[in-house]
């Protein structure tokens, strides 16, 4: 690959380009949170930092990370992205534009080890800015400064706060653009910050199942009422069935409920999220089902072949971001026509406003309600031998 120095920053951030469709000139993959984080980091990076020393967080699609190895001809950036097609974007973007410098790691100690620049595009999540700013004050260098930035409306004043258990100084910018940066630096010693509480642990006595949840978990250690809605029916599914998924499994709850109701089950949970999949594998092992619930992340059901499955459970997101939004839902029910059996069934819930019943027809099958409140419905959809195309 070509070295940052033979790349223009502008034009890297101009050429960026959004998962899935990387050639589409529409899908513009930076923001103006992007380039005030960028811009202020100028003088930080512009020093004797290594780029080994620089970390990279929550970068959406690239921008951050290649923005900075372009503008500062950094080598050896450590970034983490919770979503994989961020993740997925990062690496496809630097592979277009032939640049190189980085490498993705977890969200562990290794990710921020002695670390002196951090930028990141904030969290919505107060739980996931938690966990990453404590595994920044432990483990960074003493004079690590932290450049967290996002859009104003998508901004409290509670975020300061998370900040300020970690970090003796945490300041805000002017804004620009709408948006803003916040500068956090100085650690508190480890006396004087929270002790490090992720993942999270909850036993939840009325199902006798033990939930874990890292920071950026939906629902975090508590079982939404979606999913509640759903596990109310897993005694109708049938019991003769080998194979099942969870697809968009978050914490794991549904994976883990549906193999103790079936011992000679093995179930596939899926999620998109970093901090799901830690999270699902941490709960899985709490109730002793390491082994019988595989948990992957991948792109909807990428992981698993064709016409395999028995069963698919699915609990969909309405939400991409703050808007609603019925995409991400309908992709899956795609996901889950792929991968069942010809006559498997697709167990979703759904909000009932959103109306998915037709959607669910052409798309898996013959579709039947189970229950219906206000709030949710729960829906089984038998896979046709052949589904028509959309």
């Amino acid at each position: 690959m070509e070295t940052a120095a033979e790349h223009n920053e502008t034009d890297v951030l101009t050429h960026l380009r959004r998962r899935p469709d990387l050639e589409s000139p529409n899908l513009h993959a930076v923001d103006a949170s992007d380039r005030l984080i960028l811009d202020e980091t100028t003088n930080l990076l512009a020093g004797s930092i290594r780029g080994s020393e620089v970390v990279v967080i929550g970068d959406n699609h690239g921008a951050l990370t290649l923005g900075a190895i372009a503008r500062h001809g950094l080598s050896g950036v450590r970034t983490h992205q919770d979503r994989l097609l961020g993740e997925r974007a990062l690496h496809a973007n630097a592979e277009r534009l032939r640049l190189d410098g980085f490498r993705s790691h977890g969200l562990t100690p290794e990710l921020v080890a002695g670390a002196r620049v951090v930028l990141m595009q904030l969290p919505r999540s107060l739980d996931a800015l938690d966990e990453i700013a404590g595994l920044i004050a432990e483990n960074a260098d003493p004079d690590v400064v932290v450049v967290a930035g996002g859009r104003v409306k998508h901004m409290t004043p509670a975020m300061n706060e998370v900040l300020g258990r970690y970090f003796g100084t945490v300041q805000a910018r002017l804004a620009r653009q709408k948006s803003r940066v916040l500068l956090a630096s100085t650690p508190r010693p480890r006396f004087e910050r929270p002790e490090q509480r992720w993942p999270q642990k909850r036993e939840h006595a009325d199902l006798g199942i033990t939930v874990y949840a890292h920071g950026g978990a939906f629902a975090g250690t508590g079982i939404d009422i979606g999913t509640r809605a759903l596990l109310q029916h897993l005694d109708k599914i049938p019991t003769d069935i080998t194979s099942a998924v969870d697809l968009g499994c978050g914490t794991g709850v549904l994976a883990v409920e549906l193999a103790r109701a079936n011992g000679a089950l093995t179930v596939t949970a899926t999620d998109e999220s970093a901090a799901a999949v830690a999270s699902a594998r941490a709960t899985v092992a709490a109730n002793g089902l390491d082994g019988r619930v595989v948990v992957v992340r991948g792109d909807g059901a990428e992981a698993v072949p064709d016409a395999s499955a028995d069963v698919v459970l699915l609990n969909p997101p309405f939400h991409v971001g703050a808007a609603v939004h019925d995409g991400v839902a309908r992709t899956l029910f795609a996901e889950a026509a792929r991968v069942l059996k010809p006559g498997g069934e697709l167990w979703a819930v759904w909000n009932s406003h959103l109306r998915y019943r037709p959607a669910l027809e052409r798309v898996v099958g013959p579709t039947r309600q189970v229950s219906r409140d206000p709030k949710f419905t729960v829906t089984v959809s038998t896979k046709r031998d052949q589904v028509p195309p959309s």
